[in-house]
């Protein structure tokens, strides 16, 4: 179980900032070759060890915003860390336990151990990274599938999407056990067919250049966190992100990060409409983060001031009514909405942060339009959630865009973590991304999750960028998870048929 455990803690090195991306494959190959000889219970535990490793070490920069904003003692902070690292490691250990469960086939002798590494290994590893993204809101972190995100077979993801990767991943290592037990065909066969599939999805894929670009700056106004809600501090917070953005007007799009105006809507429209002139009279548009109000209800949201259906026009578009904006859907657990509110508000400072008791905007909404363009949007967390973007993107989509305010983390991994993610969603979708956050990481991506542009962290700073335009649409945009998903359930099926049948052969008459 140390070994496992330290297996786990290795594969933080596969995701960014170190994005080594053969550590992962690496210490599952370890920990599923140890597990060979191990009974269902032993191999819980033994994946639970792997699993604990990977988020105690993966997603600890969790605890710097329980520990700094939490209000509560180390020792509670520190409990409340491993308790959502023990939480995240039962999906790797509930695939480890029912893949030696399933892995006994009356019917299938001579491929016993090809199927157990090869078809449900690899399934109920996907399912169970499935499972997370959804069970109890989704934290759909540390996927395997991201570790290839700065990897060789990244360009896969335009066909299969993160958790296809994940798949490919989880049946590479299998075919690699297969070749420490001495059967090497598998091996051979896998490891080829994902070169030539890594080789020939760019020459299949249907996106195109439009041969035209779309200027971009994105303000990165670096405010503390800690006075961020402070009401001192509107007034500075708004007349810097003007200042910063005034001598780039020329822009086509300029970008506020998350919550950039601080503040309700209804307090501010005054701002709001003079930026909306001010903008209109640059042949610009601004989109900003803010919290709207409508029907009593708070969102955290995006708006889009001066210019939205094209270049010149007689005057900006903004009216304040809910048209043109983005309501963020996803929220963040304790950050954004606190279950079993009136229970757990009074406790401690951690679940009373300001302004985490949104409204929650449809799943699937109109892409924003600035300038004449249409922008597909996702507010900080819901850019982990590939199929929500999916959703809201269509042909006439010529951005993804991405803000945030990845303050809370401090100094640490995380924002990085979460900037790679983003990476994948243009891989999926074949769409280059803008991002625009506090304090980084503000950049740009290209369609192949490459960052072409980027300011440094913890300054403020503009990025400028002219950001070119594809059309087309990738095969995981057409397809989605769906049929791999699909696969992997009919693959658990088979095993847990052939279990109920040897169960039943058991018993006595």
């Amino acid at each position: 179980m140390v070994t496992a455990f330290a297996a786990g803690a290795s594969t933080t090195l596969a995701f960014a900032p170190y994005a080594i991306w053969a550590f992962y494959p690496a210490a599952m190959i370890f920990v599923l070759y140890q597990s060979r000889h191990l009974t269902p219970k032993e191999n819980f535990f033994h994946w639970l060890s792997f699993g604990f490793g990977c988020f105690a070490f993966g997603i600890s920069w969790v605890h710097v915003s329980i520990d700094t904003f939490g209000g509560l003692p180390l020792f509670v902070s520190m409990g409340l860390m491993a308790l959502l690292a023990f939480y995240l490691a039962l999906y790797p250990a509930l695939a480890g336990y029912l893949t030696a469960r399933l892995s006994q086939y009356p019917h299938f002798k001579h491929w016993h151990h090809a199927f157990q590494y090869l078809g449900l290994f690899p399934a109920l590893w996907v399912l169970t990274e499935w499972m997370r993204g959804w069970v109890l809101t989704g934290f759909p972190w540390l996927w395997a599938g991201y570790s290839q995100t700065q990897g060789p077979i990244s360009e896969l993801g335009s066909v299969i999407g993160a958790l296809g990767l994940s798949y490919l991943i989880a049946l590479f290592c299998g075919s690699i056990v297969l070749v420490l037990k001495k059967r090497f065909i598998s091996a051979a066969v896998i490891t080829a067919s994902i070169i030539i599939a890594t080789i020939v999805t760019p020459l299949i894929s249907d996106i195109t250049p439009r041969g035209e670009t779309v200027k971009v700056a994105l303000v990165q106004g670096n405010i503390e966190q800690s006075m961020k809600w402070e009401p001192d501090a509107l007034w500075p917070t708004l007349l810097k992100y003007m200042d910063l953005s005034r001598p780039n007007f020329d822009a086509d799009i300029i970008v506020w990060p998350e919550a950039a105006v601080p503040a309700p809507e209804s307090m501010v429209g005054d701002f709001l409409h003079n930026t909306d002139k001010v903008a209109n009279m640059n042949d610009s548009a601004i989109i900003t983060g803010i919290i709207s109000t409508q029907q009593q209800e708070f969102y955290n949201s995006l708006i889009v001031l001066g210019n939205a259906n094209q270049s010149v026009q007689p005057q900006g578009d903004y009216q304040g009514n809910g048209t043109n904006d983005y309501k963020k859907h996803h929220l963040l657990p304790i950050g954004e909405f606190v279950p079993f509110e009136s229970l757990l508000r009074p406790l401690a400072p951690f679940f009373n942060l300001p302004m985490s008791s949104f409204g929650r905007g449809t799943y699937q909404q109109q892409n924003l339009n600035a300038m004449g363009y249409q922008i597909a949007p996702a507010l900080c967390f819901e850019i982990v959630f590939p199929e929500q973007l999916r959703a809201n993107i269509d042909e006439d989509t010529d951005l993804l865009l991405t803000v945030s305010n990845d303050a809370w983390f401090g100094d640490t991994i995380g924002p990085l973590q979460h900037m790679e993610i983003a990476q994948m969603r243009s891989i999926e979708l074949g769409r280059p991304l803008v991002r625009a956050t506090n304090n980084g990481v503000t950049a740009v991506v290209d369609i192949h999750g490459r960052i072409t542009h980027q300011i440094p962290q913890f300054k403020q700073g503009v990025l400028v960028a002219d950001v070119p335009l594809y059309n087309g649409e990738t095969w995981f945009k057409r397809i989605g998870q769906t049929p791999l998903l699909l696969l992997c359930g009919l693959l658990f099926l088979i095993g847990l048929t052939q279990q109920i049948i040897l169960w039943k052969k058991g018993r006595p008459d």
